[in-house]
């Protein structure tokens, strides 16, 4: 196992994400919309001085219309969700996004839970490295 391989990705950056993502379900809950979660994260991020994009564009083609809910730091995309569960195509969106984006970590938040539990999600283009 190489050292990179050891390691968290982006782990003071995660670290403070996991924060912000305990701070917006303490206030909203567990039943609000994905948009509610959105814009009062969004308002933290902006409080804790986090480079962000919210909505970003990401394509292979040009011509496929893929939107990420954020980008962070141009390192990680991050993906809400607000269902009883994660399923296969929520990861498999983030994949994608990944692998067009280039990026190398994504997170998929699912504020519906009642204990808060991000997934990482790797770009297997890297991961073999």
């Amino acid at each position: 196992m190489s050292r990179t391989q050891k390691e968290i990705i982006y782990k003071d950056l995660s670290y403070k994400l996991g924060g912000i993502f305990y701070a917006v379900h303490d206030v909203l809950g567990r039943y609000a919309r994905e948009k509610q979660y959105g814009d009062l994260l969004e308002r933290i991020l902006k409080e804790k001085c986090v480079e962000y994009e919210r909505e970003k564009l990401i394509s292979k083609t040009g011509e496929d219309v893929n939107r990420a809910d954020f980008v962070i730091e141009n390192k990680i995309i991050l993906e809400l969700k607000a269902k009883p569960f994660i399923n296969r195509d929520g990861y498999n969106q983030t994949k994608r996004y990944l692998e067009f984006s280039d990026l190398f970590l994504g997170i998929i938040i699912n504020f519906q839970q009642k204990y808060l539990c991000p997934k990482r999600v790797i770009n297997s283009k890297y991961s073999k490295q």
